[in-house]
């Protein structure tokens, strides 16, 4: 008899349901039942501790057996950051070598700590942070001293220590901001968003995947907070190099990391900047930075001779368009293979002849190297590393992959005999190409293949003339037999829950001293660019240059990076903004994404590309970079593009000295070259989510236009006088968070310097060279129609080759200026340090370009080093605009006064006056 089809209906349902059911309990199986604190004590270890027992409270099997006992170990190593260290009381745990990030290390498990006493009170103050727990079930807390206020929480949650499971989480005020956790591509903007995916575990995945793990991982957060006015910022570092999923909830914050042990860093802040400040600190400030780097850079993948290099240095000469710095991919190398050169397309003699050629004019040369060594028995380089044992292994035997020159074995920069190899292979190729720096790519690192493989014996790898060589042609199976190739918690990698070994190096695979790919993954590119840094270094004891596309936590110290694969896209530009502000929070503040778009475009690129080079001539590094199937996206190619370009390049040529000197303080207190809003306006809540616009500095607003077709742009400005840049007569006079509509034609970019700003400035070129050595030009800028305020600025000027940025007398000077309006009396001061180098340059200031007053100069008097300057008869008033009222969107149009005709060495402090008077 048959059923009917209701019957079937009613079944189907319940069994659906059942299955659901049972679903639901089998995901919310307990994962583990927490710990219980067993003993306290109050250690005198390195200034004072408390060293701590955990016991757990009860085993489940879920993801594997719990760790039955925990050492907790808490140090308040200064006044602003505080350390929280669980780990296993009985086995070492893997954690990020001190070797590659120096810090202080908790005691060894072993060390008897006679001189601790038991630890009774129910807090661990600090100057700024508090330490508070509970016992049983134990949890701890992290609260600000000054304000009660708790910036980490992790009770009412399961606290969860498994050999390749942990799980911690902290509850959240609604109130709370958060942004970091990367890299990754993020749709939303630079603000996290609750129930977004954050997996970190570096990948050679297209920028174009959002919300996906990608090339770098940084775990760590900042914590943005307005309550009621009362503004504060934190930051927390989670310092482990394992695979991690973080789930933000919106009211909490779950971390389920597969192993190593839980390294808590806590900044107390409470500004923004004082959170970088503190973690730079700690991680290692950024890397100083040649002058001519902050100049435009053009590659491609796919200039396949060195004449098609010399044509584009040509084309961007006839154009006028700046550019510093060219670039080859892959295209100079003889078959892929790294520290060679293709002896047809790149021959050694003429591309020396080139490279004196561009050098004598100022310019620099890049080439890319990929971490894969290709396995060829004729190949120099591969034979020296076999000779010296320098290659990651599995089963004993070098792991073999494969990337572009075909079969590869990947050289392990955790060996000492490794990284002493890599300096020497780069000196040998310095000596071969003069190069002026060097870009690191693939080193997630990225494998065309997966698993353990081998070569093919029925066909040949590569196979020779292959449209594809980034399909895998070795003979390859997958590796699921081993706990660290198979781990049973599976992260979300790749966005997929793809395997840990999936295109890339199997994570069963050891390095130096038996050290596993599972854990040290992720430390790729941070030892590759620290081994390359050291190299570099030893060349000619110059600052080096060196670009990464893999980072980790302290990456910055080394190597600037850009953003990856991305694509010619209105998207992939509106989201180079956040990825850019991101690396600003990471420590890492030299940072840029591929202008123009990596991949092919899908829409007519021409417009994309004016509008890309507006916004790109402000990142912080500024590079066009296609793939070779694109079509030319060479500035030039387009008329329309040239003059975007040269617009909104020659702004940024004028402003190389404040871009200096933005690279001087992070590298003396990590504070980003390119920011978000809010770093410099904290109470202005409105700017918390704002992903389209972005500071240069404490006061340069770069407003880019974002979209197709749009001749304005609407934008936020926070309280105060903004005043463009590309005509300084006129101001935007904000009061609240209204937008404002600019326009912006197809050749125009909107970037504004905000009230209270000295800005230094110089005459620009198509060169820094050349752009360096011209006159300064002072850009006050002080609030609209005020007899009463303050501007400040700095200049810090070298000659860029030293490794550090440090002032030394006759190598570097430091300018701070000061201005002011009392009355109708504005002064101008500055202050030197150490001035020889810049009288030995001949810097001088040529004139002061003066915002926000009202009414005619008179009346000039200077003087310099204290003596007064009698002949001021060059010396000229030069007034530009008149006042007028306000006008749709907030802007209004006002004066320009400048000071011409000056001839002030910028290595003699001076003081500059004059009254304003009012002309009816």
């Amino acid at each position: 008899m048959a059923l009917s089809s209701p019957f079937l209906c009613f079944l189907g349902l319940l069994v659906s349901l059942c299955w659901c059911w049972g679903t639901t309990l089998a995901s919310e199986a307990k994962v583990g039942y927490g710990y219980r604190m067993t003993s306290l004590e109050e250690s005198t270890f390195n200034g004072g501790s408390l060293i701590g027992y955990l016991k757990v409270k009860q085993s489940t099997s879920k993801y594997g057996p719990d760790i039955p006992n925990l050492r907790l170990f808490v140090k308040h190593e200064n006044q602003d950051r505080l350390k929280v260290h669980i780990t296993d009381a009985d086995n070492p745990r893997w954690e990020v070598p001190y070797n590659l990030l120096p810090r202080a290390a908790p005691p060894p498990l072993t060390e008897n700590l006679k001189t601790s006493s038991h630890f009774s009170a129910p807090s661990y103050p600090g100057s700024n942070l508090i330490f508070t727990f509970e016992p049983d079930p134990f949890y701890f807390a992290v609260t600000r001293k000054s304000t009660g206020e708790t910036i980490f929480n992790t009770s009412g949650f399961d606290f969860v220590f498994k050999d390749q499971y942990i799980q911690i989480s902290t509850q959240l005020p609604k109130t709370a901001s958060l942004y970091g956790l990367g890299e990754n591509t993020q749709p939303g903007g630079i603000r996290l968003r609750p129930n977004d995916p954050y997996t970190l575990f570096t990948t050679d995945i297209s920028a174009i995947n959002l919300n996906t793990d990608l090339y770098g991982s940084h775990p760590i957060y900042m914590d943005l907070r307005n309550n009621g006015g009362r503004v504060s910022a934190h930051g927390v570092l989670l310092l482990n190099s394992n695979g991690m999923d973080v789930f933000y909830k919106g009211t909490s914050l779950t971390y389920k990391i597969i192993g190593g042990l839980l390294d808590f860093y806590f900044f107390s802040g409470p500004s923004p900047l004082d959170v970088v400040d503190q973690y730079t600190t700690l991680i290692g400030r950024p890397a100083a930075m040649p002058y001519w780097a902050l100049g435009f850079h053009q590659c491609r993948w796919g200039y396949k001779n060195l004449s098609v290099v010399e044509g584009v240095v040509e084309g961007y000469k006839k154009a006028n368009i700046p550019l510093d710095v060219i670039w080859n991919d892959d295209d100079h190398m003889d078959a892929a293979k790294d520290f060679t050169l293709d002896p047809i397309n790149y021959p050694r003699p003429k591309l020396l002849e080139f490279l004196d050629r561009i050098h004598s004019d100022g310019m620099h040369y890049i080439v890319l190297i990929d971490p894969g060594i290709a396995v060829n028995s004729s190949y120099g380089v591969y034979q020296r590393g076999m000779q010296k044992d320098v290659f990651i292994k599995l089963d004993g035997q070098p792991y073999l992959a494969q990337v572009w020159p075909g079969p590869v074995y990947f050289p392990d920069y955790l060996n000492p005999n490794g990284v002493s190899w890599w300096v020497d292979e780069i000196s040998r190729f310095h000596q071969l190409v003069p190069v002026d720096g060097l870009w690191i790519d693939m080193n997630e690192a990225s494998n065309f293949c997966t698993g353990k493989c081998v070569v093919p014996t029925t066909h040949q790898c590569p196979e020779p003339n292959s449209t594809t060589p980034w399909v895998c042609c070795l003979d390859c199976k997958n590796l699921t037999n081993t706990r660290w190739d198979n781990p049973p918690y599976k992260i979300n990698a790749s966005g997929k829950s793809a395997p840990l070994g999936y295109n890339t190096i199997a994570t069963s695979a050891t390095h130096y001293d038996g050290v596993l790919e599972y854990n040290a993954h992720s430390l790729y590119g941070f030892s590759q660019a620290i081994a390359t840094h050291k190299a570099l270094l030893g060349l000619d004891g110059k600052r080096p240059f060196i670009l990464s596309r893999s980072s980790f936590v302290g990456s910055g110290s080394y190597a600037a990076h850009w953003t990856g694969d991305n694509k010619g896209t209105w998207e992939d530009l509106k989201h180079s903004i956040s990825t850019m502000l991101n690396f600003g929070l990471f420590g890492m503040p030299m940072v840029g994404s591929d202008i123009c778009g990596f991949y092919p475009a899908a829409v007519p690129l021409e417009e994309l590309c004016n509008r890309w080079i507006e916004l790109g001539a402000f990142y912080p590094f500024s590079r066009d970079h296609a793939n070779f199937a694109s079509p030319r996206q060479e500035l030039y190619q387009w008329d329309s593009v040239a003059k975007s370009a040269r617009n909104a390049l020659g702004l940024r040529y004028k402003l190389l000295p404040y871009l200096y000197t933005l690279i001087y303080e992070a590298h003396l207190t990590g504070a980003p070259v390119a920011r978000p809003v809010f770093f410099s306006f904290p109470e202005f809540t409105p700017s918390y989510g704002l992903s389209t616009q972005f500071l240069l500095g404490s006061g340069v607003m770069v407003s880019p236009v974002l979209e197709q077709g749009a001749t304005s742009v609407k934008a936020m400005f926070p309280p105060g006088s903004w005043y463009n840049l590309f005509d300084m007569t006129k101001a935007v006079i904000s009061k609240d968070a209204s937008l404002v509509t600019l326009d912006a034609p197809l050749n125009e970019v909107n970037v504004h310097v905000y009230q209270g700003l000295v800005l230094p400035m110089q005459r620009g070129g198509v060169i820094s060279k050349e752009a360096r050595q011209t006159p300064f030009t002072l850009v006050i800028a002080f609030p609209y129609g005020t007899d009463g305020a303050e501007a400040k600025g700095k200049v810090y000027v070298d000659d860029d080759e030293r490794p550090e940025m440090i002032l030394v007398e006759g190598e570097a000077t430091y300018v701070e200026f000061e201005a002011s309006v009392k009355g109708k009396t504005v002064t101008v001061t500055s202050n030197v340090q150490m001035g020889k180098y810049s009288l030995s340059k001949g810097l001088m200031i040529e004139k002061m370009s003066v915002l926000g007053l009202q009414g005619k100069g008179k009346e000039l008097a200077i003087e310099v080093d204290g003596t007064a300057l009698v002949n001021t008869t060059s010396v000229y008033f030069n007034h530009v605009g008149e006042v007028q009222e306000e006008v749709e969107g907030g802007s209004k149009k006002g004066m320009l006064v400048e000071v011409g005709g000056l001839e002030l060495p910028l290595g003699k402090s001076f003081s500059l006056s004059w009254k304003m008077e009012i002309v009816s």
